[in-house]
């Protein structure tokens, strides 16, 4: 016949009951550690009730002050320098396209006329700005083509771009400013950043050819030989994968 317990049911021996008494006794000290616990927090939170509230109210302010200067100080002074940047970006342009007076031209972008500020102004003025930024762009490349190579290179230095193609074009550039000055090993470093820098099938064969070929100069000629099989095997149709196999050639020669 089936059993039950009674309610209230104890149980009849010493150890059933101990074992009870153990466990009731547990269960009265974890409540009570827990209500030690939740004492001492409402203790602490109501003895730093005012620094956590001064602390909140702070790190709001913050927020609001960041929004605010982005958009109060940031965002009109990016207008503002990518307005000024119109005027000297119309005489770089005009030099592109010159048969004659290119170095006229590019003097005026960079130094301004008129009033309006040059590449030189604005890259100074507008210095945490993309405007100021891209200027640095604009001066580093007018001084390449004007020759003078020292400030071709210090302002292409300070220009900085993840771009698919400004990126890789600006690092190309200042290899190109070092290769003009005879400095094949800065140029040869500045090829190689410039090839690896984002891969597209442009810029990358371009500057993996003027690594090879300053390599070559250099009379490193197993490394010249590898950027004209990465020509070869990533970039054969591109201008300078036609007749790669040539340079892949005579480099293998002069290494032997």
């Amino acid at each position: 016949m089936a059993t039950y317990k009674k309610r209230g049911y104890k149980p009849k021996n010493n150890k059933g009951e101990q074992q009870v008494q153990e466990m009731e006794s547990t269960t009265a000290e974890v409540f009570d550690t827990l209500d030690e616990t939740a004492s001492k927090s409402e203790q602490w939170i109501e003895k730093n009730s005012k620094p956590l509230f001064f602390t909140l109210v702070g790190i709001v302010v913050i927020f609001l002050a960041f929004l605010a200067y982005n958009k109060y100080v940031v965002e009109p002074n990016e207008l503002e320098a990518s307005n000024e940047l119109a005027f000297p970006r119309k005489y770089f342009d005009e030099a592109a396209t010159a048969g004659s007076g290119i170095d006229s031209l590019l003097t005026l972008g960079l130094e301004g006329a008129d009033g309006n500020y040059g590449f030189l102004d604005i890259a100074e003025s507008y210095s945490g700005t993309d405007a100021g930024n891209l200027a640095n762009y604009y001066a580093g490349v007018s001084y390449l083509q004007m020759k003078e190579y020292d400030k071709a290179i210090e302002f292409l230095s300070k220009f900085d771009s993840d771009d698919e193609m400004l990126g890789p074009v600006s690092l190309g550039a200042i290899g190109d400013a070092f290769s003009d000055i005879n400095q094949q090993e800065d140029a040869l470093e500045y090829y190689e950043k410039a090839a690896n820098k984002k891969s597209n099938d442009f810029t990358t064969p371009l500057f993996l050819f003027k690594a090879g070929q300053t390599a070559m100069l250099l009379k490193d000629y197993n490394k010249s030989e590898k950027f004209f099989i990465r020509i070869k095997d990533n970039y054969s149709k591109s201008d300078q994968g036609r007749d790669i196999e040539k340079f892949i050639n005579a480099a293998k020669y002069a290494a032997n």
